[in-house]
């Protein structure tokens, strides 16, 4: 596919990395020659120094051959307007970042007038997937597959738990729980997890099941499985805005700390059920004399990385709940990694995911059929979802007959709205739904998973 990413800015990097895979051809456009020739030379892509608003800017990066043009500036405003722009003159698919919230309220008008392929807005992404976790504590992160049938979660085993010395085919022959281990992350080491994998303490293990049998495993290995009644926020920014609109409507109490008077203001006129504090976070009496001990969870959504890492390290030491932290830059994933922060939240990732996801949908119809792609751990583990629709060498034989390339799992199979946790004896059949965890990153057609 020819690719245009207007933005060389984090957010524009993150995606010019994941989209730069055989088989694209990415061009990005940035204003500022650095920004853009960074880009280059760190991705190998060509790069237009200009603006991207405009036509003469759009035909040098090659707006008539593009498929896609993607709009992630700092402004709104230029972000619709280069694909406003792109339609006209190209006629390829649109992806515009959209932020504020005036706008995003307008997002269905916008698509649909404007032609949209897409309106991402990365504050709104990651309040969603705050909601999430807040709605079911006990994961780290949570993805979902089969329109909602089945879901992947990721939690840590803490100490002491019963899961300690267990191997993988225990939790169905001792706890007798229909969930699938996919993978086992153990300090700097990944596995797909096969059923002799014993567990230790602090690993993060991620599962697939229905939401049903996931709830029923996380009760029997008593960890939190109900909804948090209420939430401390600290900072009170965009995606504190999305996140409380979401709270409010779940029927979660929400107090948020914020330190910019006007902030505030803003906040409790959109809010009046919320508590609005004006305040520090970063005050250790503060955030203890509004209760941070009997809070249910602490969501750290500051400006600031270094203060959201410590304010949840913090917090974390003081409630028996939810801690979730925002962090912005992604260049310190193994760093942070090692701090064993409970659930991390990125949205420049959650937009290049979103984004990512979509251009493999769009190349379902020139031969791929992945329908929904989730990056498992970065880097090193996908999970793809596919629906089988052409006869092949896969269909009706017994998974355990067939021959599958290394570190590959079939962790799921829908037919006829019906999830099924597969086994050996079980088969793929057309019309299925099948999800596979893999090393192997970038499979196009469910066939490419056999040896």
């Amino acid at each position: 596919m020819n690719i245009i990413i207007v933005g060389c800015g984090k957010v524009g990097q993150e995606i010019t990395a994941r989209l730069n895979e055989k088989g694209n051809n990415v061009t990005v456009i940035d204003i500022d020659e650095k920004k853009a020739n960074d880009t280059t030379e760190k991705y190998d892509v060509m790069a237009v120094i200009g603006n991207g608003a405009t036509h003469a800017v759009q035909q040098e990066a090659g707006i008539k051959t593009a498929d896609l043009l993607i709009a992630v500036t700092g402004s709104d405003e230029l972000n619709l307007l280069c694909c406003l722009i792109a339609k006209k003159a190209g006629n390829c698919q649109t992806i515009a970042r959209v932020r504020s919230p005036e706008y995003s309220a307008e997002a269905p008008y916008l698509k649909e007038e404007l032609g949209l392929a897409m309106v991402i807005n990365p504050e709104a992404a990651a309040a969603a997937e705050i909601a999430r976790l807040l709605r079911f504590p006990s994961a780290m992160k949570i993805d979902t597959f089969a329109k909602g049938r089945i879901e992947l979660l990721k939690f840590r085993i803490p100490e002491d738990s019963i899961l300690k010395n267990y191997a993988v085919k225990e939790i169905s022959t001792k706890l007798h729980c229909d969930v699938l281990v996919c993978t086992v992350e153990r300090g700097d080491n990944v596995y797909i997890a096969n059923g002799d994998f014993v567990f230790d303490d602090k690993d993060v293990i991620s599962i697939i099941a229905t939401p049903r049998n996931a709830n029923t495993f996380f009760k029997k290995i008593k960890y939190k499985t109900n909804q948090v009644r209420n939430t401390i926020i600290a900072g009170g920014g965009g995606t504190t805005h999305y996140l409380c609109e979401i709270l409010l409507k779940s029927g979660i109490d929400v107090k948020i700390i914020e330190r910019d008077e006007k902030r505030c203001v803003e906040l409790n006129q959109a809010f009046p059920k919320a508590d609005i504090v004006h305040g520090d976070a970063s005050d250790e009496q503060l955030l203890m004399s509004e209760g941070l001990e009997d809070a249910a969870s602490f969501v750290s959504m500051t400006n600031m990385d270094e203060e959201n890492i410590l304010l949840s390290l913090f917090a974390a030491n003081r409630i028996n709940g939810k801690v979730i932290t925002k962090i912005n830059r992604i260049e310190f994933d193994s760093v942070i990694k090692k701090l064993e922060l409970d659930s991390i939240i990125n949205p420049k990732s959650i937009t290049a995911e979103n984004i990512v996801r979509y251009v493999r949908a769009m190349k379902n119809t020139i031969g791929s059929n992945v329908q929904t792609l989730y990056s498992v751990i970065k880097d090193k583990v996908e999970a793809a979802e596919f629906v089988v629709k052409e006869p092949s060498r896969l269909l009706n034989t017994p998974i355990m007959e067939l021959k599958f390339k290394d570190n590959l799992l079939i962790a799921s199979i829908t037919r006829d709205g019906k999830a099924i946790i597969p086994r050996g004896h079980d088969k793929i059949q057309i019309g299925d739904s099948v999800v596979v965890v893999s090393k192997h990153l970038g499979f196009r057609d469910i066939t490419d998973i056999l040896a």
